[in-house]
């Protein structure tokens, strides 16, 4: 089979090429080699249930399957510390990858251990697998089957995605940031306008490979089968002779649809009850009652996350009958922000500290929320019942914002407590 393309591909068109050792096109069907498989600890019953019972079958590879205690850890109830428990004892048995309880949230924790690479598959069993495309892998989300039968085989088949090509320009204004921007690509794509699409993001140098990470994170929210950003500034550093040549994409590829962003325009972004594309300047929300603020996540837990938060809290304090809670995205991050004093600048503004990990992201331990509360949080999701009762309400900020609302008590922006302080 040749790898020679008849025409000019995507980068989602080159990497499955890769894989499967012939060219393809959007819409073809793929069969291609998976790099690495992520089983996270909600579905990893499951996933152990179908290899030994479905499938009768180990891991093919096991170096290339990572489990992730992360979505509740540690454990809430018996029945979830019995999963985990098999889980543990699954890894031990076979041979493959463990991280456990306080190491982290999965594709922070691949991330940081290199296991996602530039030009690889990467099959997670969550739906933000999408954040591996911040390296320009090719990271997609599967259910407990799916996962599987990849791990069983070392292989997938998945219909290549069409592409639509986001191309941001300019320069981020001063208290805007990467999470603004993803929000406006999703506001200006829809929740549904990239549905088992690839998104194409052009940056050039731009971000840090933290917000590459939050970019690539938040495609799945407009749809997408992947979030592919082109490899430029700090990737290029990071991970030098890594980045193969090819999977850059051809010029004159074929995209279904071009979005251009103008960064230099933008103003902080808020995502309001109860769809993520539900999107508007954080001025148009300001004043209302927060109960509680939660900074952390896979989309915004990291380093320079927990730092542009500290930044604002510095010397203030979290406003009473407002809950700040904070969880750093992995063990990692969690000891560089002990090492440069960042957990004691948020400790001290009363932010209440977790064990790294999802957290109360999806609703199931460390600080859901009762019938009628209001939290601002870093997280990628805002649905109806998402982080706890379903009469309770979540609007999507970045780090910044949330640590502003914090303090204030109500939606605002870090300028609003310069004019408290000035009125």
């Amino acid at each position: 089979m040749s790898l020679s393309p008849s025409r000019p591909q995507t980068m989602a068109e080159k990497i499955l090429s890769r894989r499967g050792a012939r060219a393809v096109y959007a819409g073809d069907l793929a069969v291609v080699d998976v790099d690495q498989v992520m089983v996270v600890d909600s579905i990893a019953q499951s996933f152990i249930e179908r290899m030994e019972r479905d499938l009768a079958a180990t891991p093919r590879y096991p170096g290339r399957v990572s489990i992730v205690v992360d979505h509740v850890a540690p454990a809430s109830t018996v029945s979830v510390a019995q999963a985990q428990k098999e889980a543990r004892e699954y890894a031990a048995a076979t041979g493959v990858r463990l991280f456990d309880v306080g190491r982290g949230i999965c594709h922070q924790v691949l991330m940081e251990e290199r296991l996602a690479q530039p030009g690889w598959i990467v099959l997670g069993s969550d739906s933000h697998s999408t954040t591996y495309g911040a390296v320009a892998a090719f990271g997609t989300g599967m259910g407990a089957t799916d996962i599987a039968l990849a791990a069983a085989s070392g292989k997938t088949w998945l219909r290549v995605p069409e592409s639509v090509k986001v191309t941001l320009t300019g320069d981020l204004q001063p208290g805007v940031s990467a999470k603004d921007a993803a929000l406006e690509m999703i506001r200006v794509l829809g929740a549904d306008g990239a549905t088992y699409q690839s998104v194409e993001l052009h940056a050039g140098d731009r971000f840090t490979r933290g917000e590459r990470m939050t970019l690539a994170n938040l495609c799945v929210e407009a749809g997408a089968k992947a979030g592919l950003v082109v490899p430029g500034g700090e990737i290029l550093t990071a991970y030098g002779y890594d980045i193969p040549d090819w999977v850059y994409p051809d010029p004159g590829a074929v995209y279904v649809r071009e979005v251009e962003i103008d960064l230099s325009t933008l103003r902080p972004r808020m995502s309001a009850p109860s769809e993520v594309d539900n999107v508007h300047d954080v001025s148009d929300l300001r004043g209302l009652r927060v109960d509680q603020v939660f900074i952390g996540t896979c989309t915004n837990g990291r380093l320079e996350d927990l730092h542009a938060a500290a930044e604002v809290l510095r010397g203030r304090r979290v406003s009473p009958g407002t809950r700040l809670l904070v969880i750093p995205a992995s063990s990692q991050v969690m000891e560089q922000a002990l090492e440069d004093g960042t957990l004691l600048t948020l400790q001290r503004a009363g932010a209440a500290l977790g064990t790294p990990g999802c957290g109360p992201c999806m609703g199931r331990h460390q600080g859901v929320l009762a019938p009628g509360e209001v939290c601002v949080s870093t997280s990628n999701r805002n649905f109806i019942g998402r982080m706890g009762d379903k009469d309770a309400r979540v609007y999507l900020a970045s780090p910044a914002v949330a640590a502003a609302t914090a303090v204030l008590g109500r939606i605002g922006l870090p300028e609003d407590l310069e004019r408290r302080v000035g009125a």
